[in-house]
């Protein structure tokens, strides 16, 4: 049986999918704006007063979020690949990932990077018209691949996923129809031994372990990304292995939240976990790992609900298809819009002798609006901004879309 015989009656958009864009490209204002006050983290532009606070808080998004985009880019994939085949997968993928990387790069990066050296020391007022030059002074480092980029003042900074996500995909379009063909074979074992969805926990927690986790990735290692990928492109949307997910929501829920408990000692008390060699670090990166891919899959299984199938929607149901329709499409540009914007922000706001929370809110409120704002106005609206931030224009959009892939690559997605 083929894949897309398994997804029966689960063909069609899927709107939880939608859900998980917002919530994670929206809930990235306000995880970087926590980072100012984060004691522990090295971000753009920090205040004078931080709280512990938010590294527990943040712990709690880091384990599933990312790991969650990578994984449901891998299910876009799947679709994107069946409809138009691997050459023309690789091409869409450079055209609406590669151009926005390059015009985000060019044109966005740097401001963080000079707002991160005016922050840390008041002397300095090199303009920033002579800084961008600076900031795009580059040398290759393939060794740190495919950040093949770097320079003294070079980075690509929040635009890492989406070089990530344009690597994986270059590197699964030669492979897809061989992964294809497997992961077929894995649905019907699958069903017959549902403890075979907790295997990918175990070489999550060794490359996580054994490779060390990164900070600017998130906390997770870049390869293990890769494995979240390509599960998503092997199993999430095959109609039966849904239907796994379902049954196994809650238990594999309850583990991951054990799993996730347990390596709070060595994140709180022990050896370096991102790094270190000693035997706290490498249990810790490697039960971090393996709590990820529970949350990832809990949340998959608990949002994954039978549609109504009388088709009956009301009106306060056709609004919420409505917003999540338009933060679907805008999951791109907004990502790549958020992090300048939030650093700027908070630039002007941590001199304020007020409280923190009172800072905090101020950061969102106005980050939240001026992305959206400059969506609405400076992106959605013209056929160049469009192309520069990763958009199809609308009547290609239309035509193109299939019933489950969303318009933009980024996957519910950040």
């Amino acid at each position: 049986m083929s894949a897309d015989a398994g997804c029966g009656a689960d063909a069609g958009r899927r709107g939880e999918l939608d859900a998980l864009r917002a919530l994670v490209v929206v809930g990235l204002v306000f995880f970087h704006a926590a980072l100012v006050f984060s004691p522990d983290d090295d971000f753009y532009v920090k205040n004078a007063q931080t709280t512990d606070a938010v590294t527990v808080l943040a712990g709690f998004g880091v384990v599933w979020a990312m790991p969650m985009l990578f994984l449901v880019a891998g299910l876009g994939a799947r679709h994107s690949i069946r409809r138009r085949g691997p050459g023309g997968f690789a091409r869409e993928r450079l055209l609406r990932l590669g151009v926005p990387l390059v015009f985000a790069t060019v044109v966005l990066c740097p401001l963080p990077q000079w707002l991160r050296l005016r922050a840390a020391d008041p002397g300095y007022d090199e303009s920033y018209g002579r800084f961008w030059p600076r900031f795009l002074t580059v040398r290759p480092d393939l060794a740190d691949f495919p950040f093949v980029l770097e320079g003294d003042h070079f980075e690509t900074g929040h635009l890492w996923f989406v070089v990530l996500l344009l690597a994986f995909c270059l590197l699964l379009a030669p492979v897809a129809a061989r992964l294809t063909t497997g992961a077929e074979r894995v649905a019907p074992a699958l069903r017959r031994r549902p403890a075979l969805l907790l295997l990918p926990a175990l070489p999550l927690a060794a490359v996580n372990a054994l490779l060390g986790m990164e900070e600017d990735y998130a906390g997770w290692n870049r390869w293990a990304y890769l494995l979240f990928f390509l599960c998503g492109f092997a199993l999430a949307d095959d109609g039966r292995i849904r239907e796994v997910m379902r049954r196994a929501a809650l238990p594999v829920g309850l583990l991951g939240l054990v799993l996730f408990a347990g390596t709070a000692p060595g994140f709180v008390a022990g050896d370096d976990p991102f790094t270190a060699w000693t035997p706290s670090a490498l249990f810790t990166r490697a039960v971090f790992g393996a709590a990820g891919w529970c949350w990832v899959v809990s949340i998959l299984g608990l949002l994954d609900r039978p549609r109504n199938r009388t088709g009956r929607t009301g009106p306060r149901t056709g609004r919420r298809e409505a917003v999540l329709r338009y933060l679907a499409l805008a999951a791109l540009p907004l990502y790549v819009l958020h992090q300048p914007v939030v650093v700027a922000f908070a630039y002007g706001v941590v001199g304020w002798s007020a409280p923190m929370a009172v800072e905090y809110a101020v950061i969102v409120a106005a980050s939240l609006a001026v992305v959206l704002v400059g969506y609405e106005y400076g992106v959605r609206r013209t056929p160049l901004t469009r192309f520069l931030f990763g958009m199809r224009t609308p009547a290609r959009s239309r035509a193109a879309q299939g019933p489950t892939e969303p318009d933009s690559p980024l996957p519910p997605a950040v």
